[in-house]
């Protein structure tokens, strides 16, 4: 083991390949914090599944569009579409020796899955006035947890459907990976919630009455509304509400039931981190947060780790040595001009010496390449230790939490060769010269 690993007992290996081959296992859902790799890890984790002998889709919610790119796919909609050259046994795994698996992958559109909501979910007529209502167009489009609530709304549709036997989920970029679960619900308790049931009270009485209502009841609150939404956007919220009145009670039940889904014993949370401390900072909140909401958590992902093949060698000592070279080439190169302008003294210049300066040269040239390497290597060694310390920090809170350490690519990842390099790293669950 390297110096830079010694001191802490290794934490348990998240047996990946164990995990996608268990058939009681159907929803794999990738969390953690921005930037750390979910997108990549979901998408190698549907690829190695698919090879692997199941019937996987990937549900993406990734801006940058890379999912498409790596799958070979023009693009990906709202429509689960078939990734091809992909099947059991095309990377030489052996599966489970059934059926050729498949692999589905798709982007959620925020704005279209909540169009199918209401379209499923109301009669033509009511629906294209929601549609068509300025305030839904807004909130449909970017109102705070809509995202969230949209991922948990198309897994369910997702599990609904029975078209496929694993379902892995990269879960939207939130500022903070708690979002995924606290979104929906804040989504949820807004369209169920008071405020809502006050904007339609008005509605519910009617005609005169209604307007009766509202002009003596809410006189206070809807002045004091119009002064902070403007008049238009309180006559649209209004709207909105009187339309989607028949709705409102299936956000939350919806919500619920996905929730409950996430609880089951057939889904795997991974939380997904980088060695970094505010990666694993949120990666620790997390997973305290599923342990407090009973939700399946499989293990770790760590990724973007370095390793070296040369971990004997430690940063001190490479140090050291580059310091050596670099002395030594200084006091070799100080005595060389000195004796050379002795020599220009004392004898003519025959050339001879030409050689043997040309030979020190190429020698102290040597010594520098040597040393700036010694000094890189010692730099790795560093960053090593550094993310040992930080990793052992995490492993020392949540010592049964099992862990996957994906080494470092040294590019990004742009096709299925790419992600099936990523997918044997999170099978291995260690990194490269560990």
């Amino acid at each position: 083991m390297s110096e830079a690993g010694m001191g802490m007992d290794e934490p348990a290996r998240l047996e990946v390949d164990r995990l996608l081959d268990d058939r009681e296992t159907r929803i794999i859902v990738c969390c953690g914090s921005g930037g750390v790799g979910k997108t990549t890890t979901a998408a190698a984790l549907g690829l190695r599944a698919a090879e692997r002998g199941r019937r996987a889709v990937v549900l993406t919610i990734d801006p940058a569009r890379r999912l498409a790119q790596s799958m070979g796919i023009d693009s990906l909609d709202n429509t689960p579409r078939k990734v091809t050259g992909v099947g059991a046994g095309s990377d030489g795994a052996d599966g489970d020796g059934g059926a050729p698996g498949e692999l589905h992958a798709m982007m959620l559109d925020m704005k279209r899955t909540f169009d199918e909501i209401v379209e499923g979910h109301t009669d033509p007529e009511r629906a294209e006035a929601i549609l068509a209502n300025p305030f839904y167009q807004s909130l449909s489009a970017g109102f705070a947890g809509t995202q969230e609530y949209m991922a948990m709304e198309k897994l369910g549709q997702l599990q609904a459907r029975d078209d496929w036997d694993l379902i892995v989920v990269d879960t939207p970029p939130s500022r903070s990976a708690l979002d995924f679960l606290d979104a929906p619900k804040r989504l949820g308790s807004f369209l169920d919630g008071k405020f809502i049931r006050v904007l339609m009270a008005p509605a519910k009485v009617g005609g005169r009455a209604g307007m009766k209502f509202l002009n003596v009841g809410m006189s206070l609150m809807t002045g004091t509304l119009s002064k902070l939404m403007g008049a238009s956007l309180l006559k649209d919220v209004q709207t909105f509400v009187a339309a989607m009145d028949t709705m409102f009670g299936g956000f939350r039940t919806r919500a619920d039931a996905t929730f409950r889904l996430l609880q089951a014993p057939g889904t795997a949370f991974l939380v997904v981190a980088a060695p970094e401390p505010d990666a694993l900072r949120e990666a620790a909140y997390f997973v305290e947060r599923l342990a407090a909401e009973r939700m399946p958590l499989a293990g770790l992902v760590l990724n973007r780790v370095h390793g070296s093949d040369a971990d004997q060698l430690s940063a001190e000592r490479a140090l050291a040595a580059a310091e050596n070279l670099e002395e030594g080439g200084i006091v070799d190169q100080e005595s060389g001009k000195a004796g050379l302008r002795d020599d220009d003294r004392s004898t003519p210049d025959t050339g001879l010496d030409d050689g043997g300066d040309t030979a020190a040269e190429a020698d102290a040239d040597v010594d520098e390449i040597t040393a700036g390497l010694l000094r890189l290597h010692a730099e790795r060694m560093q960053v090593i230790a550094r993310e040992q310390r930080t990793r052992d920090r995490f492993t020392s809170l949540h010592p049964e939490v099992a862990v996957a350490e994906v080494a470092a690519l040294p590019g990004d990842v742009h096709d299925l060769a790419g992600l099936r390099a990523i997918g044997e790293r999170l099978a291995a669950g260690v990194p490269a010269g560990a």
